[in-house]
């Protein structure tokens, strides 16, 4: 055997960590997901590269994902969420997803998720649904476009989107608000949206916040997956837990794994990662 490369000494130093640790946050980007075969929308020609329509018309990920076309032009709003909606709900979590929760499973003070992803990966890998902050909201759950006045709440999305695949347009009836009867969006933070109903994220981040001040100063250890520079949500908050110094950042990244101080980095990919620094429960 030659001798241990950075890399090596990197990931034994991962697993020293998670195996002292207490409890454990993680904190995932659309990396995470890559490795069960979703997109990361990374740039327009990855973009274009999944919706090729998309690329006909001169749409970006950033213009498509932006509330106004659920008022302007319902039927191709849909089809991109309502694509999206059906891959996630067929999409089966990777290795990596169960490695983190068994584990999780294994440490006195638990496990908390903190997830920039709409896609549900987590919960449909059976972490508990009181211990998931979904950060910018969930793509399974709706809200009307209107202001509605009956007061409709957000609901659960149990509709079925039929979408033509050539051109990624929506065929009627598309979800609509239950109250009013207007169309209804996914309860997702979009860009440029000034009307994202954020009570059950709110709900969600009072757990978390709640969970973190019970830790105390426990050891904790916080796994960042797959969460890049473009939207900072889950970095920021993985090095503002960070600064605690009883808290460890392991960061996963394939690109984009440098941190502060005495950030762990790991230049892999998700599952790659997970399945070398992930104690054996044997």
């Amino acid at each position: 055997m030659g001798e241990p490369t950075d890399l090596d000494t990197a990931c034994a130093a991962a697993k020293a960590a998670l195996r002292g640790a207490e409890a454990l946050v993680i904190g995932a980007g659309a990396g995470m997901g890559v490795d069960s075969g979703l997109p990361d929308f990374r740039g327009n020609e990855g973009f274009w590269q999944a919706y090729p329509p998309f690329a006909k018309l001169g749409l970006g990920f950033t213009s498509l994902a932006n509330p106004r076309w659920f008022r302007d032009d319902p039927a191709l709003a849909w089809g991109f969420y309502g694509h999206r909606l059906e891959l996630y709900r067929r999409t089966v979590p990777h290795a990596g997803f169960t490695l983190l929760r068994d584990f999780g499973a294994t440490l006195a003070h638990s496990t908390f998720v903190f997830t920039s992803n709409v896609d549900g990966q987590f919960g449909k890998a059976g972490f508990a649904d009181d211990n998931i902050c979904e950060a910018h909201g969930s793509i399974h759950y709706l809200q009307c476009v209107a202001e509605c006045e009956h007061g409709a709440p957000i609901w659960s999305c149990l509709d079925k989107v039929t979408v033509d695949p050539e051109t990624m347009r929506a065929a009627p009836p598309w979800p609509r608000c239950p109250a009013c009867g207007e169309v209804a969006r996914p309860n997702i933070l979009m860009f440029s949206d000034g009307s994202w109903r954020d009570e059950r994220t709110v709900r969600q981040q009072a757990q978390l916040a709640h969970w973190l001040e019970d830790l105390g100063r426990k050891r904790l250890v916080v796994i960042e997956l797959g969460a890049g520079h473009a939207v900072p949500t889950v970095r920021r908050f993985s090095e503002r837990l960070a600064r605690s110094t009883t808290t460890t950042l392991v960061r996963i990244n394939p690109r984009e794994p440098e941190g502060p101080g005495a950030t762990i980095a790991l230049p892999l990919g998700a599952l790659a990662a997970l399945q070398r620094i992930v104690p054996s429960l044997d």
